[in-house]
């Protein structure tokens, strides 16, 4: 089954960019990202530096790919989240649907409290996506049907 491609207008997108500045700031982020499943960045808010964001995303939406494997190798679905933690910098990753919110953190915040704030921006990415969704879905059979003339509609009940 193919799945309906994704078209963010300009309203999601600033409604996605709010949720996840929230969320870089109550969680004292160092930067906070929203990637597909595919590896490329949704949008992003902190402090990315030097940083390769089309890099960080592919190998980030990698891990998860990588780390579902290892879970079904253990007889479990998925795993909702994965952690890597540093000596300066940690990364929580949690899965929202067809996409990644990465919060990459320093001492600054704890894991406890990056999962805690996480946890309601996840809901509410999670209710913009759906909206996307369905808007997308809605778009998609319009153009279907739009590309079926009444020629081709006469041709078939001849």
């Amino acid at each position: 089954m193919i799945k309906t491609p994704i078209i963010i207008n300009e309203q999601h997108y600033q409604r996605l960019k709010a949720i996840l500045t929230r969320l870089c700031v109550e969680s004292a982020a160092r930067v906070v990202f929203l990637i597909d499943r595919d590896g490329q960045p949704v949008a992003f808010h902190g402090d990315i530096g030097n940083m390769d964001t089309t890099s960080f995303s592919s190998l980030a939406a990698g891990n998860v790919a990588a780390t579902s494997s290892m879970a079904k190798l253990i007889g479990e679905d998925a795993f909702p989240s994965v952690v890597h933690e540093g000596e300066q910098e940690s990364i929580y990753i949690s899965v929202i649907g067809r996409t990644l919110l990465v919060v990459v953190f320093d001492q600054r915040s704890t894991l406890g409290l990056v999962k805690l704030r996480s946890k309601r921006a996840s809901y509410d990415i999670l209710n913009v996506l759906n909206e996307i969704e369905q808007e997308s879905r809605k778009k998609e059979e319009a153009s279907f049907f739009a590309e079926i003339t009444d020629e081709e509609i006469d041709s078939l009940f001849s």
